[in-house]
């Protein structure tokens, strides 16, 4: 869930409506019985949404990844890996934001620090969700993060993580808006998943609405991050078979949102993508299968892939 929460945006200036035509295609191929895609308004911060804590993983949560964090927040972003090989994506640079860090509910105090988004003020970080289990989302985010970027090396990318279990806690979200500005990227993509009401299913992908006040101004990265975040929806459909959201963008499968300083922050394209619902059993599931989560990782690979290539 959303903590807060370039090369200069691309020079493609598709229009909206190209945009969402593609999403609606992909959607209605894959037999969702999604409808037409329209524009989300700002939405509102949900119950059980960015406010769920997330407990320390269980016994019977799937095994974290096996690297371990350092004492101190390192200053600079994961190194960046890929790009010297030829592909598709040769030449592009993708920056990966796993959303949230495992070790955050036990640094609460660094995290709950205000950071400026531009807007506002808000908590430097939070500590995500968890299924029911104790799966925790933080897990998740970095287990799809590292399938992402193996695809989009094996097409040539690029691709720079925001971090990789290298650190005690964090970054901060304006630290992960800045890691993307200064790899100047062609595309950006944080990483989550939701923790709203049993029942509540499907994916969503966030997109930075028209925001300009302090260090924020999003206005040259809406249309690119609309068409960016449009593909990916459209693309998760056909790899993964899960339908888009039933409670947020009216079965769009995009939401567009005003408060979130990892998009407020951002000069490159950026999207957030919610990959389900870590507090619906059936949803819960799925974000536990590592099966499920490759096919994830393929389909945010493939709109990122067709994003930079259309």
């Amino acid at each position: 869930m959303p903590y807060d929460e370039s090369v200069p945006p691309t020079r493609r200036r598709r229009s909206l409506l190209a945009a969402t035509a593609f999403v609606a295609v992909c959607l209605t191929a894959a037999g969702c019985g999604a409808g037409d895609v329209v524009g989300g308004a700002q939405a509102e911060p949900r119950q059980g949404g960015s406010g769920t804590s997330a407990p320390p993983p269980s016994k019977t949560a799937p095994a974290p990844e096996k690297t371990s964090a350092s004492p101190t927040p390192s200053a600079k972003p994961s190194k960046s890996t890929g790009g010297g090989a030829t592909g598709p994506l040769s030449g592009k640079t993708v920056v990966i934001d796993p959303g949230h860090n495992p070790n955050n509910h036990l640094h609460t105090r660094e995290i709950n620090r205000q950071v400026d988004i531009g807007t506002t003020h808000k908590e430097c970080d939070t500590t995500g969700t968890s299924t029911n289990s104790g799966y925790a989302e933080a897990q998740f985010t970095l287990d799809v993060s590292h399938r992402l970027r193996t695809l989009l090396q094996k097409q040539g990318a690029k691709v720079v993580l925001t971090y990789d279990n290298d650190r005690a806690y964090g970054p901060c979200v304006d630290e992960r808006a800045r890691i993307g500005n200064e790899a100047r990227a062609d595309a950006v993509v944080s990483v989550h998943a939701d923790g709203s009401a049993a029942g509540n299913r499907g994916f969503h992908v966030i997109l930075p609405g028209p925001v300009r006040g302090g260090a924020a101004d999003t206005s040259k990265i809406v249309e690119p991050s609309r068409d960016l975040g449009t593909r990916i929806a459209g693309l998760f459909v056909r790899a993964t078979g899960s339908a888009p959201s039933n409670y947020v963008g009216g079965n769009t499968g995009l939401d567009i949102r005003k408060d979130l300083g990892g998009l407020n922050l951002s000069t490159v394209p950026k999207v957030f993508i919610e990959c389900g619902n870590m507090r619906d059993p059936k949803d819960a599931a799925l974000l536990t299968s590592a099966g499920w989560r490759q096919k994830a990782a393929q389909g945010i690979t493939d709109g990122i892939s067709s994003y930079l290539n259309g």
